[in-house]
């Protein structure tokens, strides 16, 4: 049975789920959906009746569900925040990478694990890209999902303010803000939480735009001279769930994927999500323990194993013996 607790600022998909499955003829008891706050939450970790938790969600967040249903003697899985970036080699096809950019960055408002939030450019591309990527947010569409658009609302008020305030932020740390999202024009209920793509370059590392999970439609620039700079960029982070490099080059791709210190990669794809054959999980503060979800390791995390030894005894193989079994 699964008990399915899903967010409480966006419940209602699981409970369409819910009705479909009851629809579709399963039982009352096998699925169940359970609304609430960190009081469902803990109810969970904490029942004896529940044997293994999933969770996705930010970082804080999945420690607490790994510890808390660890120390609980409970199976967890616990995926955490990202901060995805994307390596663009000078030999790349920009047109390719601005494309790319502009729908890892920006499709559902940037509110999903593997969005891309950082390009970091290998000179002398960056000039070049940030004006692509321009070029192709002027003729997005940001407006009520129920109509003909191409990004809807963030998931809340506090949240979309929560994203915005990033903007000052990249301001006062001497970044140029490229694209001010704040500034859209919404056709339709102007109360929305609104907030449009936002393009920012020449971020520097130290900033909390580049060393924080923003979880909204703003792509951060990194400027850097050479390959390696990049990947130690990279790998220097405190998450280590998705990143993709964009290049050409099949050597310098063969080295980046053995060289790159994250969970999932990708070569000329943006979002590198692998088919549901292969784990999904990153590495470092984007997964705690060793549980991934998909694959192999998702069946292996939802099945215990018995262990049988049997032995139909016949007179003639008694005896005393002191030794291991044999056969």
């Amino acid at each position: 049975t699964v008990v399915l607790k899903p967010s409480e600022k966006d419940p209602s998909a699981a409970v369409w789920l819910g009705e479909l499955l009851k629809e579709a003829g399963l039982p009352d008891g096998v699925f169940t959906v359970l609304q609430g706050d960190k009081v469902a939450v803990d109810g969970l970790l904490e029942h004896p009746d529940v044997r293994a938790i999933s969770f996705v969600g930010s970082t804080p967040i999945a420690r607490y569900i790994y510890e808390t249903a660890a120390r609980n003697g409970k199976r967890v899985q616990a995926l955490g925040g990202a901060k995805n970036h994307m390596l663009v080699l000078p030999d790349a096809d920009l047109n390719l990478v601005a494309d790319s950019a502009v729908n890892a960055g920006f499709g559902s408002a940037g509110e999903r694990c593997m969005a891309i939030s950082v390009v970091v450019a290998v000179e002398p591309v960056a000039d070049d890209l940030v004006a692509k990527v321009r070029e192709r947010i002027t003729g997005l569409r940001v407006g009520d999902g129920r109509r003909s658009c191409d990004m809807g609302p963030l998931v809340t008020r506090q949240h979309r303010d929560t994203v915005a305030s990033y903007i000052d932020i990249a301001i006062a740390d001497g970044a140029d803000v490229v694209v001010d999202g704040r500034g859209v024009e919404i056709d339709g209920d102007p109360n929305g939480f609104w907030l449009g793509p936002t393009l920012i370059d020449r971020v520097s590392t130290s900033s909390r735009v580049y060393t924080e999970e923003i979880f909204g439609p703003v792509l951060a620039v990194v400027r850097v001279s050479t390959y390696e700079e990049g990947v130690a960029l990279i790998n220097s982070g405190a998450f280590g769930n998705g990143t993709a490099i964009f290049t050409n080059d099949g050597g310098a791709a063969r080295r980046f994927q053995r060289e790159v210190e994250v969970g999932m990669i990708g070569i000329n794809v943006p979002i590198p999500v692998p088919v549901a054959t292969f784990s999904f999980g990153g590495w470092r503060q984007s997964l705690f323990g060793d549980a991934k979800a998909h694959g192999s390791e998702g069946v292996k995390f939802y099945t215990q194993q018995k262990a049988v030894t049997a032995r139909w005894l016949d007179p003639s193989h008694g005896g005393v013996d002191l030794g291991f079994p044999q056969n």
